[in-house]
């Protein structure tokens, strides 16, 4: 299967964070989720990606082409939105036309209005006068304008409220109908991640914990509920971490080869990420 992105033992050095020695595949066609709490690494990683910051070693490939050598040609195909608008406040949406078909050589200027009726945002208001929500689909048109073949979003339905959200959400599931075209999304938000990721790769302080196939995640992972007695009679091999309470005992197992009576839930991504930072290991 052909990779759109490839991350090779990437590792960026902070006084107080390291990123270490990350590696991941993304295959074309597909989206990836890159979930993490706040600090993990995810955005270290995006501006990676971009060469907005030095990597201290490793190697990036974007359409099989390292991300440093081919970074201008990289560039013309990829969509980008950050977490905030990077647009001058003043500028309004006739303006940021005119800079972007300069800047893009595939720029299309007929989409680009046909996302802002989409969106209902006014053409011809400052930017500053948006609110979050509006900055966020003005950065989501610009990156949609210009055929990319890949999009890179870092927490780009971050503050937004459901409603919205939830828009945002279907624009790159029809962006990736397209089996040419690719997300790589990063966000703290399990929950969108759950409707739209086929693969999942979930970061902890700098380090990559697991990176699958979301199907294979759902279908390997579970939740048990139950009397504390009933936890200890469980083979801890297939324990992933658990929370005790007065309540009795949360649990993570892997659900293959684990031989109980006891009901196996199906785990959520968020359950995965909690049970695996913050429950108990034995």
């Amino acid at each position: 299967m052909e990779n759109v992105l490839e991350i090779r033992n990437l590792t960026k050095t902070y006084k107080d964070f390291v990123l270490d020695n990350l590696n991941l595949c993304l295959p074309k066609g597909h989206i990836m989720g890159f979930v993490g709490e706040n600090g993990a690494g995810k955005s270290t990683t995006i501006k990676l990606i971009l060469n907005i910051i030095h990597r201290d070693q490793g190697e990036i490939k974007v359409f099989g082409k390292d991300n440093l050598e081919y970074e201008q040609q990289i560039k013309q195909n990829i969509g980008v939105v950050l977490d905030e608008s990077n647009f001058p406040e003043s500028l309004n949406g006739k303006n940021i036309n005119s800079i972007m078909k300069r800047i893009y050589r595939n720029w299309d200027e007929k989409l680009y209005l046909h996302y802002f009726k989409k969106f209902s945002l006014p053409t011809d208001k400052e930017i500053k006068t948006f609110s979050r929500g509006m900055k966020m689909k003005l950065s989501i048109a610009v990156a949609l304008s210009h055929n990319a073949k890949l999009l890179i979003l870092d927490e780009p339905t971050s503050g937004l409220d459901p409603i919205v959200r939830d828009e945002i959400l279907d624009i790159f599931l029809d962006f990736i109908q397209n089996d040419e075209n690719s997300i790589f999304i990063s966000t703290h938000i399990t929950s969108d991640i759950e409707k739209i990721a086929d693969y999942i790769a979930f970061i902890h302080s700098g380090k990559l914990i697991l990176a699958e196939q979301k199907d294979v995640l759902q279908d390997t992972y579970g939740v048990i509920r139950c009397k504390t007695s009933e936890f200890e009679s469980l083979d801890k091999t297939y324990v992933k971490g658990y929370r005790k309470s007065n309540f009795g005992v949360e649990a993570l197992v892997k659900k293959p080869n684990l031989k109980t009576q006891l009901p196996i839930e199906p785990a959520s991504i968020e359950d995965i990420m909690l049970f695996t930072i913050r429950g108990a290991k034995q």
